[in-house]
């Protein structure tokens, strides 16, 4: 498969979509990855460290959308990447759907098959791709966003890998 990472462009998105080691893994599985130049760069990843692990580098972002079997972001997709979908191709990224009807109907539109982070449920019904989030904002977040999450009645039961509902 052809999987590709276009730099992310909403406003003070600074993550990528997979890492240099991320990309490593798929090429070790006998995938392709076309990263577009300067997608790690908001992670201090370089675009050598992705050729470094058999990635090629794109120029643009329609190249890369063009190319790619599946396209891997982080942010949900912006007006212009979803004008960039097509038929069959995949988009596997954070999509935010419910507060967003003009992305649904975007994505609907476009034909293709979008897997929300979100969504993925694991075999006991939760949801692993989150929990690197709620670790992340843990160990990053203020004394007063951690003071607040311990109150909450609705999570309960933190780790660092999971947490559960109350």
């Amino acid at each position: 498969m052809i999987i590709g990472v276009p730099k992310e462009i909403k406003n003070h998105e600074y993550r990528v979509g997979l890492t240099p080691r991320s990309v490593k893994e798929f090429i070790n599985h006998g995938h392709k990855v076309l990263v577009q130049t300067n997608a790690g760069v908001g992670i201090g990843a370089s675009d050598d460290e992705y050729l470094d692990t058999g990635a090629e580098i794109i120029s643009t972002a329609k190249e890369v959308f063009d190319k790619a079997e599946m396209i891997v972001k982080v942010k949900e997709p912006q007006a212009e990447e979803i004008a960039m979908l097509r038929e069959g191709q995949i988009l596997y990224t954070y999509l935010h759907l419910a507060p967003d009807p003009e992305q649904t109907k975007g994505l609907v539109e476009s034909g293709a098959i979008c897997i929300a982070y979100e969504t993925v449920t694991s075999p006991r019904g939760g949801l692993p791709l989150l929990a690197p989030n709620v670790k992340g904002c843990w160990k990053n977040g203020s004394p007063s966003w951690r003071s607040l999450f311990r109150a909450s009645k609705w999570w309960h039961g933190c780790t660092t890998w999971r947490c559960s509902r109350g």
